[in-house]
């Protein structure tokens, strides 16, 4: 099974809105998907509870007392997590996931906590029984403005403790289009490509680094 944990633990860098989107992409290419929301703000919940029977089918894993309960034959599982998880919840989420994707918005204050957190997780490697693939994705970006490229030049640099280069894999715009398609439980891949087509072209990246073996541990 095939497991992609959404994670950073501050608030407010859009988590949910990837997390439902990954999994609309892979359950619109005919993958057997579940979701877990691990969030108190159950957004991704709510995203699935409004998801029309017409699309393709994802299915809810449901989460009690932080372990997460998969639905057999699950073959990509999804995990939204909430803002400030750090420490052993930290490393137990990190533990069932072979993937883990970082939202970061474009400000100071987010590029200073990501560098702690990036720090924080390394830390837990004794915690943490196997490895972890870790990439950064720029989130709700306005483009052509200081700040984005700003932090386009910040996350192309980042290092891990290892001293490897972090993986810095696209940035995505701040649109209208993910709050309709969050509004319908649907992602953006399941509105009418010629609506998205941009917004697809910025998701590729992404979705190229999820579907090889370079976002999988060796």
């Amino acid at each position: 099974m095939r497991s992609i944990l959404v994670l950073n633990p501050k608030g407010g860098c859009g988590k949910s809105t990837l997390a439902t989107n990954i999994a609309g992409y892979f359950a619109s290419e005919g993958r057997r998907v579940s979701l877990a929301d691990c969030d108190p703000q159950q957004s991704s919940s709510d995203w699935l509870s409004m998801r029309p029977e017409s699309a393709a089918n994802i299915k809810r894993a449901n989460v009690k007392a932080g372990k997460i309960d998969v639905p057999r034959r699950t073959e990509i599982l999804v995990i939204d997590t909430p803002a400030a998880l750090h420490g052993q919840k930290l490393a137990n989420y990190a533990r069932v996931s072979q993937t883990m994707v970082m939202p970061m918005m474009p400000s100071p204050l987010d590029i200073r906590a990501a560098e702690r957190f990036i720090e924080e997780l390394f830390s837990l490697r004794k915690l943490i029984d196997r490895k972890i693939k870790v990439a950064t994705v720029a989130n709700r970006v306005r483009e052509d403005t200081i700040a984005a490229a700003k932090l386009e030049n910040y996350l192309d640099k980042i290092k891990l403790p290892s001293g490897h280069k972090l993986p810095f894999i696209t940035m995505l715009r701040a649109t209208q289009n993910y709050i309709k398609a969050a509004e319908r439980g649907l992602s953006i891949f399941e509105f009418a490509p010629a609506k998205t087509t941009y917004d697809r072209e910025q998701w590729q990246p992404l979705l190229r680094w999820l579907s090889s073996v370079r976002s999988l541990p060796g």
